[in-house]
């Protein structure tokens, strides 16, 4: 929609009650102070919410804003000739499962021949990176390169989202996607366990995953390029993954998609990405 400004956020927090109050008295003040501090950085404050006790650690929140109708953007007017972009890669599911494994000898045996503890640790990070990157300044560039078209990759995966979206569109139109940047080693990962979280197939949940946006051709690469500026702040990047063609109303992904292999930030590589075919082995 291209919203880059929050009037109210609401605070909801779940603290476990496996936990022990020590844990409680040093985990829940952290959790708050994190949360306060992504609000600030999204130019709001917390002004209440709600606590709760349950089996499970939770924080989220709901954020509400009052705007004039030219400061957001319709999602549905997507035209054929337009490019799908995607501003964070995929993966973060399986990175922080296989983080997990680490000390679950029975999970890592399945996946050690293909990726080291190395390449688990450095996946997990820039998974927790992205996770914690705002998509605000993809929002902002939203407006700056006329975008007809977005939404945000979560729980149903970037081809679900893509159905989702493809469903709003005022014109006959279908996404193709070509292209799935995933975050390095991931793949491999994925393959290794028997395709368990279909992340090729575009249906493996992300967890504040990033916006996928319909651009008029002529301005996708710029905003590709606009959005890695240093002057937003480390760590945005931006992919052309597909196009938009006139269809019925549905999204796809290709046979044989091109996977982009991005490079944790934390592996020291002057290149952010390589790219590989599906039935490439690995």
């Amino acid at each position: 929609m291209g919203i880059t400004e929050c009037d109210n956020m609401l605070m909801l927090l779940s603290v476990s009650q496996k936990m022990t109050e020590e844990e409680r008295e040093k985990v829940t003040p952290l959790m708050i102070k994190g949360f306060k501090d992504a609000a600030e950085e999204g130019g709001t404050s917390v002004t209440g919410g709600q606590t709760v006790v349950n089996p499970w650690i939770i924080i989220g929140g709901v954020a509400t804003v009052v705007c004039q109708s030219n400061e957001f953007i319709m999602p549905h007017n997507a035209v054929p000739g337009d490019v799908l972009v995607l501003t964070k890669p995929l993966g973060t599911q399986v990175a922080v499962n296989a983080h997990q494994w680490l000390d679950n000898p029975e999970r890592w045996n399945k996946i050690r021949l293909v990726v080291t503890r190395e390449d688990v640790e450095l996946g997990y990070q820039e998974a927790m990176f992205n996770m914690a990157t705002l998509n605000r300044t993809a929002a902002a560039l939203m407006h700056t390169f006329n975008a007809h078209a977005a939404t945000d990759i979560t729980g149903f995966g970037i081809l679900g989202h893509a159905q989702n979206l493809a469903q709003q569109q005022q014109s006959e139109v279908s996404f193709v996607i070509h292209n799935l940047p995933i975050i390095a080693k991931m793949t491999a990962i994925t393959k290794a366990c028997g395709n368990r979280f279909s992340l090729l197939q575009g249906t493996s949940a992300e967890t504040s995953g990033g916006l996928l946006i319909c651009l008029p051709r002529e301005q996708a690469a710029r905003f590709c390029a606009e959005i890695k500026s240093p002057k937003y702040g480390e760590g945005h990047q931006a992919w052309i993954i597909g196009i938009v063609e006139k269809g019925n109303r549905s999204a796809r992904i290709i046979e044989k998609p091109r996977i982009i292999e991005v490079i944790p930030r934390g592996a020291g590589s002057s290149d952010s990405s390589t790219t590989q075919s599906l039935d490439g082995q690995c």
